[in-house]
């Protein structure tokens, strides 16, 4: 039987306490990220994500605990080359252009001259902007700057790519472009964490999230271990308005919600889940065509408001 790869980030009781503060940064934080996964790493601002970032990177000392990134201590300089890692506010050589800029970071991560040829055309492409690389970064604007900071953080083929907010400035077709990418490097096996204030990103892309407040984990799981079931069903039937028998015998369960304009589907809000085979019986009863009933869960956001409110 095959052992289990170790975690590519594992920490053991992190703490940062900044001098002068009245309370840690980040306080005995247990955090686990397996090899291969997209971790989703969560919490409002102030909550100690950007300081854990900063002491996985090796930029801030822990006060005290320790970890590991990619089987290495905390801080070690080799590990670090096998990072990416795009910031949530990059500082750029705007004087550059898209090629000259990765060709300085492929340099400072100790890449050979051949490796940066063939590299650079090829994430220029993977992030949409291999027709603008001699353009200047100034002529660029704030989401192709993005896609750019996107470009060197995934240069030197890293073991582990950290993202901090890479779609705040991309619009709805940006956005894709970024899941896709995610998705290529998951492919390659490489591990990312992502941290986003969009959940409906993080819910679409992440295997894993982590949730934190106050410098502490307050939940750490799948997607689906930490949003919770709802008192909901989408009850589709064959196409065509349900009949007023069908109407009725939903309303002996719950209350039905507007119909898709789209499908014969509509929602259905019940009493009691354990009453839905009784309701597929009702609504067949008074002849309905059942094709689907689909539970439905709450949304992740929904869910992070839900663990802030509870903790």
């Amino acid at each position: 039987m095959s052992e289990e790869p170790a975690p590519v980030i594992q920490t053991r009781s992190l703490s940062k306490v900044y001098r002068g503060s009245a309370r840690p940064a980040v306080d005995a934080l247990n955090l686990v990220v397996p090899a291969g996964h997209v971790f989703g790493f969560l919490g409002p601002n102030g909550a100690g994500k950007t300081t854990t970032i900063g002491m996985l990177l090796g930029n801030i000392f822990p006060s005290s605990g320790g970890g590991t990134v990619l089987g290495k201590p905390l801080g070690d300089r080799e590990t670090r080359r096998h990072i990416g890692y795009l910031p949530e506010k990059f500082q750029f050589h705007d004087f550059l252009s898209a090629s000259e800029f990765l060709d300085l970071h492929g340099r400072l991560y100790g890449m050979p001259a051949e490796k940066r040829r063939r590299r650079i055309p090829e994430v220029l492409e993977l992030v949409g902007l291999g027709d603008r690389k001699k353009d200047r970064l100034r002529a660029f604007s704030k989401g192709m700057q993005q896609r750019a900071g996107l470009a060197q953080a995934i240069l030197h083929e890293p073991s582990l790519v950290i993202l901090d907010e890479p779609t705040s400035a991309l619009d709805p077709l940006g956005r894709r472009s970024v899941r896709d990418l995610i998705v290529y490097l998951k492919e390659r096996g490489t591990t990312v964490v992502l941290n986003s204030h969009l959940l409906s990103e993080v819910e679409r892309t992440c295997d894993a999230i982590a949730i934190v407040r106050t410098g502490r984990i307050i939940r750490q799981g799948t997607v689906d271990q930490i949003t919770a079931p709802t008192s909901t069903v989408n009850l589709e039937l064959e196409q065509g308005s349900p009949p007023v028998a069908v109407l009725a015998a939903i309303a002996r369960f719950g209350t039905a919600g507007p119909q898709s304009t789209e499908t014969a589907s509509f929602p259905v809000r019940i009493t009691d889940l354990a009453a839905v085979p009784d309701l597929v019986a009702a609504v067949i009863a008074a002849g309905g065509r059942v094709r689907a009933v689909i539970p439905v869960r709450e949304s992740l956001e929904d869910a992070f408001v839900r663990v802030m409110e509870e903790t």
